[in-house]
C-alpha cells in the first residue's frame, strides 16, 4: 500500500484524481527546491478550501443553534482557527506526508503549526474538487465539528485571557491584573515573560513573541493551575 493510500484511510476519502490530494501536501518552499515537480504549490487549494470550511461550518451552526449572531461567529472562530486545525492534520499524520523544503523540514515550531493548518485547508479545498461539497461536508463534521460541544461547555471560544477573567471574578471577585516579568532580544526577535496576579499573588506565567502573546500563556497557565478549565 503507498503512503497516499494510507492517508485516504485516515482521512476516509478515496480520491478519484490522486493528483488533487497529492497537491495538497506541496508547500511552496519545496518547488523552490524541486523546479521540475509536475505539480503547484498548495497555496490555491488552500485559498479555496479555507472558505469551503467557513460555508459548512457556517451552514451547520445556522441549522443547529438558534444563537445570536456573535455567539455563532465565536463557535466558528474556535473551530476554525490555526490551533485547531493544525492540531486536526497532526492527528491525522499529514506531517508525514508534507512535502517540504529542507530548510523548513527542520522547523518544528510556529511556523510548522501553520503550515499543518494551511494543508488542512488545502486538503478540504481537495477533497470538495474530488468528490463535492457533501463529501467534504461529512469530511469536516467528522474531524473538526464533532469538537463543537466541548468548546461550547469549556467556552473554549473565548481567549484565554477573557476565560480567565471571567473564572477570577466569579470565584474570587478579583481581576487579574499581567506584568511584564522580563524581556530580551533584539527589536526583530524579542522574547517577553509577563505573569498574572491575582492581587499580590503571581499565579502563573507565560512566554511568547509578543506580550499579547505572553499574557494569552499566562492566563492559560493560570487557568490550568487553579483548575478552572
Amino acid at each position: 500500500m503507498n503512503s497516499l493510500s494510507k492517508l485516504e484511510l485516515k482521512i476516509g476519502v478515496k480520491f478519484d484524481n490522486k493528483d488533487l490530494l497529492r497537491q495538497a501536501l506541496v508547500h511552496r518552499s519545496y518547488l523552490n527546491e524541486n523546479p521540475d515537480f509536475p505539480l503547484e504549490d498548495n497555496e490555491r487549494l488552500e485559498f479555496l478550501g479555507d472558505a469551503v470550511l467557513e460555508i459548512v461550518v457556517t451552514e451547520y451552526l445556522y441549522r443547529n443553534y438558534p444563537n445570536p449572531e456573535g455567539e455563532l461567529t465565536n463557535w466558528r472562530a474556535a473551530l476554525v482557527n490555526t490551533k485547531m486545525l493544525s492540531g486536526k492534520a497532526d492527528r491525522l499524520e499529514i506531517n508525514n506526508y508534507l512535502l517540504l523544503s529542507r530548510g523548513e523540514a527542520k522547523d518544528k515550531g510556529r511556523a510548522r503549526q501553520y503550515i499543518l493548518a494551511n494543508v488542512f485547508e488545502a486538503l478540504v479545498g481537495a477533497i470538495f474538487l474530488d468528490q463535492g461539497y457533501e463529501k467534504v461536508s461529512q469530511f469536516i463534521k467528522k474531524e473538526i465539528l464533532k469538537e463543537l460541544p466541548q468548546i461550547i461547555e469549556q467556552k473554549l471560544y473565548q481567549d484565554p485571557k477573557s476565560r480567565f477573567q471571567e473564572e477570577a471574578q466569579d470565584k474570587s471577585g478579583l481581576t487579574p491584573v499581567y506584568e511584564v516579568i522580563k524581556e530580551w532580544g533584539p527589536d526583530h526577535a524579542k522574547q517577553f515573560i509577563v505573569g498574572v496576579y491575582l492581587d499580590q499573588e503571581l499565579v502563573a506565567e507565560g512566554q511568547g513573541v509578543s506580550k499579547q502573546e505572553a499574557q494569552e500563556k499566562a492566563a492559560e497557565a493560570a487557568l490550568n493551575k487553579k483548575g478552572w478549565q
